[in-house]
């Protein structure tokens, strides 16, 4: 095995295990892609946490090695994709990247493709794939709709770093925390997200989805008629939280 699960009830947390770079190969993204599907499948976890183990690499993204041995770039990575998130379409439940170290290409693809990013303070970002005669194609997507085009540019042309600190001054990273307090830091966010009911979160996601290229004359008509939105508004669950509210009590989700 070269990923670690271990379920705590609604948070599942997931580990990159292959020493000494975490770097992912078509397997190993094959098995990242099975246990992403499960989890979005599985009616009792709420929220998915993804780390590398050791501290010094998130992930170094593509097993330069496995492609010096033959694989190649556009092998089959699974149903989600590179690193079984980056393309992964059926996403009703957030995924928190907690990253660790440095998050080099398809590793700092995977963790733009998260919902969240928790960093440790030594952590880096870079795409050095035009230095390797290749393309960070998932990060020339995403990464544009988080950065000015200039620093877009800079980071996918010139392989420059960011430092963890930068990256969250840009709306990339969420919170940055000493290496020791990373995962805690990251349980902690999934279990405010556990207090939020399971079908407005999903609703929330998938309509950010929806709506990114959307005008914003046509945003409400696209999401009233969405029905991740209709589900969520009409559930069992609103009415339980305007009930809790109004007995000064915590809500009991039932996920319908």
């Amino acid at each position: 095995m070269s990923v670690e699960v271990v379920n705590n009830g609604e948070i599942l947390e997931i580990t990159i295990d292959r020493p000494k770079a975490n770097a992912i190969d078509a397997a190993t993204s094959q098995e990242l892609s099975t246990i992403f599907e499960s989890f979005m499948k599985d009616s009792k976890t709420r929220v998915a946490i993804l780390t590398g183990s050791g501290s010094r690499f998130f992930s170094a993204g593509w097993d330069l090695t496995a492609a010096n041995e033959g694989e190649a770039f556009e092998s089959d990575y699974g149903v989600g994709g590179f690193g079984g998130i980056c393309e992964l379409k059926f996403r009703p439940k957030p995924v928190i990247a907690a990253v660790n170290g440095m998050a080099v290409g398809g590793g700092f693809e995977i963790a733009l493709a998260a919902d969240f990013i928790v960093a440790a303070d030594h952590a880096t970002f870079f795409l050095p794939e035009t230095t390797l005669g290749l393309i960070a194609d998932n990060a020339t997507v995403r990464l544009p709709k988080i950065l000015p085009p200039n620093i877009a540019r800079e980071m996918l042309i010139s392989g420059r770093r960011m430092l963890a600190t930068e990256a969250q001054s840009w709306g990339i990273v969420n919170e940055v925390t000493t290496a020791e307090d990373l995962l805690p830091a990251a349980r902690r966010l999934a279990v405010r997200i556990c207090q939020s009911a399971p079908l407005s979160i999903s609703a929330v996601l998938d309509l950010m989805r929806e709506l990114e290229t959307v005008s914003t004359s046509n945003a409400m008509t696209v999401l009233r008629e969405n029905q991740t939105y209709r589900n969520a508004i009409n559930s069992q669950d609103a009415t339980e939280g305007t009930k809790a509210f109004a007995e000064k009590r915590a809500p009991k989700w039932l996920g319908r």
